[in-house]
């Protein structure tokens, strides 16, 4: 019980870290899928990040912009949005699913759409 109490933190961390990876693992597979259906593929990171390097077929709004931009996806198709990590694209999705979006997958790192 000790060993738990001192090292929670670090076994909390590395069970995010594990859902994290698992997740965009989950959503790739389901990714040919999905753009059969006419998925928005949506970078949220910002614009010097996408130019650096991108996905073909992605789209880029900043995720602290994402929120001007809504009227132009249809809440109708699937939403699948990465970022550099992870964490922003998480971000995008609890924002889109409290707007309305059915249907919002994190695919993690931007590079996981060419996967």
């Amino acid at each position: 019980m000790k060993w738990i109490q001192d090292y929670w933190p670090m076994m909390a961390l590395a069970l995010w870290f594990g859902y994290k990876w698992w997740n965009a693992r989950r959503v790739i597979a389901l990714l040919p899928q999905l753009k059969n259906e006419g998925a928005i593929l949506l970078d949220v990171r910002s614009v010097t990040e996408f130019a650096s390097g991108y996905a073909p077929g992605t789209r880029n709004i900043p995720l602290n912009e994402l929120g001007l931009h809504l009227d132009s996806m249809p809440k109708s198709s699937p939403v699948v949005v990465a970022c550099a990590s992870g964490t922003r694209s998480g971000m995008a999705k609890l924002m889109l699913k409290k707007k309305g979006y059915q249907r919002v997958y994190n695919i993690g790192q931007w590079r996981n759409f060419m996967s």
